[in-house]
Formats: C-alpha cells, sequence, structure tokens
C-alpha cells in the first residue's frame, strides 16, 4: 500500500469516521430527548383531562350520595394536589396520581350501591370519557416509557454514553403508579 494512502486513512479517514460516528450519536441523544419531552406532554394533557373531569363527576354523584361525605372530600383533595403537582418529578407525580386513581376507583365502586345514579344520564357519560381518558393515560404512559427506555439504553450504552456524558444527557424516570391495583383503569358498569 502506498505510503500516502496510509496517510489518509489513518490521518484523516479513521477521524473522519469517528467524528461522523460522535454526530450520529449525539443527533440520537437528542431525538431521543425529545421523544421523552414530547411522552411526557401526552401523558400531561392526559392527565389534565382527568383532572378536569373529577369535579363534574363529585357533583353529579354528591346528589345522589350526599352520605358519602368522605369519599368525595378525598378525591376532591386527591385533585388538588395532583393539580399542585404539575412541576414536580416523574416519580412524584406518579404516587399523586396513582392515589388520584384509586379514590376515582373507590368512588365509581361507590356509584354501585345507587341505582338511580347509575341510571343518571349525565353520570354514564362521564363514567364513559373518564374510562376513555384512563385509556388515553395507559397509551401515552407506554409511548413515555417506550422514549424513557430508548434514552436510557443510548445514555448507558458504550459508546454512546461517552458522547451523553460529555454532553450532560442524562436518564430519564419511568413514569409508574405505586399500587398494583391502581394500574386498572376504573371498570364501567352500566
Amino acid at each position: 500500500m502506498p505510503s500516502s494512502l496510509l496517510f489518509f486513512v489513518f490521518v484523516i479517514g479513521i477521524p473522519a469516521l469517528v467524528i461522523l460516528w460522535g454526530i450520529f450519536a449525539y443527533n440520537r441523544l437528542v431525538k431521543y430527548r425529545q421523544q421523552v419531552s414530547e411522552g411526557w406532554s401526552g401523558i400531561d394533557v392526559q392527565l389534565k383531562k382527568r383532572s378536569n373531569l373529577i369535579p363534574n363527576l363529585v357533583k353529579v354523584v354528591k346528589g345522589y350520595a350526599a352520605h358519602e361525605k368522605s369519599t368525595l372530600t378525598e378525591v376532591t383533595e386527591l385533585r388538588a394536589q395532583c393539580v399542585s403537582s404539575v412541576g414536580n418529578s416523574v416519580d412524584q407525580r406518579g404516587k399523586v396520581e396513582g392515589g388520584l386513581a384509586s379514590a376515582l376507583t373507590r368512588l365509581l365502586l361507590v356509584a354501585e350501591n345507587y341505582p338511580d345514579l347509575k341510571a343518571d344520564g349525565s353520570f354514564r357519560d362521564l363514567q364513559s370519557t373518564l374510562t376513555e381518558v384512563e385509556n388515553d393515560i395507559e397509551m401515552a404512559r407506554r409511548y413515555y416509557n417506550g422514549a424513557v427506555r430508548l434514552m436510557n439504553v443510548s445514555v448507558e450504552s458504550f459508546p454512546s454514553n461517552l458522547i451523553a456524558k460529555q454532553f450532560h444527557f442524562t436518564r430519564a424516570e419511568y413514569f409508574q403508579l405505586e399500587n398494583p391495583d391502581d394500574r386498572q383503569a376504573p371498570g364501567v358498569k352500566l
């Protein structure tokens, strides 16, 4: 092999490939970080929708089941905590939202004891919308956690972890609910 070709390969070619790989790895990390942000935004939108449904649900249930005050109060208080936890970490938000999901399940179970409430059109509409929103939250959570997985694998895998460390890319938190029972969407029984 001529010496000029060896010079070109070792001095220009290999460093150029390393630089191109670095650019590719950096851009991939940026893409994954954006997907994590997009995923969290989707979860946030769905949680806000659920939070907005709760006052109407509480109002309808209160009309039929006024003596279930402790359950209604708990749901109202947990909703307020969820609204105020918007800027918290993913883990903290998951704990608060998990508590709200559990309280909503208990509220819907209370409704089972009131046939007139179950027959009310407004309640059925709210219950149906809540079930749809819970399903949307689950889909958004799956997307978000998938994006987190891609980001975390890239941040921790060699050799992309070299670029991640250099440019301060960090692991993202998964969005999980604390109680396994809270992982189920509230059931709708009409």
